[in-house]
């Protein structure tokens, strides 16, 4: 709408213009015509009544005054010129007849003489204004030519540009005010037209498949976003089956893949035990004296390995049930200073730049948290001859920060996408489950884990979670 509205009033004043161009055009042509018939006409009249012989030779003689009453009562100057194109007379004052042609060009006598109407006018521009001259055959009573009428003719176009100027500002100020309502409407008729198209872009930007996702519904939509709006709830529908079939899949993969690490893990103290089992069953007797050393070994072989059977359960058990959160307020600070204090090793460090940084969070998931980031460290520092971890807490606007930092051997590239797997580890013993089940608390308060490390040098592990 706004490009049509720039483009009419471009076409418009150029058309405007060219009018005008062309009505003074027809205007002055005209007016040299009248001009040019009327002093003709004088002429004649002079002819007619004077008593020279009417020949070229006498016309200086028929116009020595009558010339200047002519151009008087006409208001024009103009020339006469004998049929060779010599000048002469010429109604100008005489301190001006130097600008006069004494002798016409070649040129203009043989366009005067070819010319089917006896006529030829000159086009010129003097100045930047333009220029006519008439030229015209001065004929005798019997229709004889004897001389040459030739009438300048200067276009005075100061009116008409002033009226054009004056139109133009006029035109602009009419389609400036159209221009501004076009800007307007267009506006209003685009959000009108465009809310449907808004409201489904939201609702795309808000799609998501761990949800379930709205559907868009539009009063008295036009055809084409009514079939957009149709095609949208289509894709919802059919993405909310396709998120259940992948839960679906996820779940069953998560629960095979966990029942081969427990099958798994199971195994490996099973072993142990039947061994044990066959050995006392072949070597048992009961009159050897050292039967009783026998029995007690056996015995704390099998309940070493029962134990060992128990924490694999208790360690599964944990990380699939987690227990409901107790959200209490607490002192972040005092609850992660008495987790580290649980740990005897002097070569962890605890600091805090605030005494008090209060959050609510629930303190049995707090302490497992740090506690289960600090075993990691202690896990990577076996081998280091000066080992050191160094848990800090710390807060901005936003988050509240625990990181806890080891100069361990660290991880390397290689495996930095598998560290939060539930069955992941690097390690000799465990089930690999602690940094996963970090990850599970941490993302269940809307926080994150991330960690840096470089290999040989040292890990750091940051847990944010979020003030409110």
């Amino acid at each position: 709408m706004i490009l049509l509205v720039l483009i009419a009033s471009i076409l418009i004043a150029g058309v405007s213009v060219y009018q005008y161009r062309e009505q003074n055009k027809d205007y002055h042509e005209v007016r040299l015509e009248r001009k040019e018939g009327q002093i003709k006409q004088s002429i004649a009249y002079a002819l007619r009544e004077t008593s020279f012989p009417v020949t070229t030779e006498n016309l200086g003689h028929i116009f020595k005054t009558e010339i200047y009453e002519i151009a008087d009562v006409q208001n024009v100057n103009f020339n006469i010129y004998d049929l060779e194109g010599q000048l002469i007379k010429t109604s100008r004052p005489k301190f001006v007849n130097d600008s006069i042609s004494i002798c016409l060009e070649a040129a203009v006598l043989n366009n005067l003489s070819t010319s089917i109407s006896k006529r030829y006018v000159e086009q010129n521009s003097t100045a930047g204004d333009n220029y006519q001259a008439s030229y015209t055959y001065i004929n005798d009573n019997r229709s004889k030519a004897i001389g040459i009428l030739n009438l300048p003719y200067y276009e005075d176009n100061t009116l008409s540009d002033k009226e054009l100027r004056e139109f133009l500002f006029r035109l602009g100020g009419v389609y400036l005010l159209m221009l501004l309502a076009a800007i307007g409407l267009a506006y209003f008729i685009s959000k009108y037209i465009t809310r449907s198209l808004q409201t489904i872009s939201e609702k795309m930007t808000q799609m998501d498949l761990t949800k379930r996702n709205e559907k868009v519904y539009v009063q008295n939509p036009s055809e084409e976003i009514g079939k957009l709006i149709d095609s949208y709830n289509g894709m919802v529908d059919e993405l909310e089956q396709s998120a259940a079939k992948l839960a679906r899949s996820e779940r069953e993969q998560a629960w095979r893949e966990m029942a081969k690490q427990v099958a798994h893990e199971i195994k490996n103290p099973l072993t142990p035990m039947r061994l044990t089992v066959q050995s006392f069953e072949r070597k048992f007797d009961p009159a050897d004296p050292k039967i009783e050393n026998k029995v007690a070994e056996y015995s704390k072989t099998l309940i070493q390995q029962i134990d060992t059977l128990s924490s694999i359960a208790s360690a599964f058990s944990n990380f699939a049930d987690m227990p409901a959160q107790q959200n209490e307020t607490l002192n972040v600070v005092e609850i992660v200073k008495l987790a580290v204090d649980i740990f005897n090793e002097d070569y962890i460090h605890f600091i805090s730049e605030e005494k008090e940084i209060v959050a609510k969070l629930d303190r049995t998931q707090l302490i497992r948290v740090v506690t289960n980031l600090v075993k990691n460290a202690i896990q990577a520092v076996p081998d280091v001859e000066s080992p050191r971890i160094l848990v800090s807490v710390a807060s901005d606007e936003t988050f509240i920060k625990i990181s806890v930092a080891d100069n361990g051997f660290g991880i390397a590239d290689a495996v930095m996408d598998k560290v939060f797997e539930p069955k992941f580890t690097t390690k000799t013993s465990g089930m690999g489950l602690g940094l996963g089940m970090v990850k599970n608390i941490v993302e269940t308060y809307k926080g994150d884990v991330r960690f840096t490390s470089q290999f040989g040098k040292g890990t750091v592990f940051t847990v944010r979670f979020p003030k409110e």
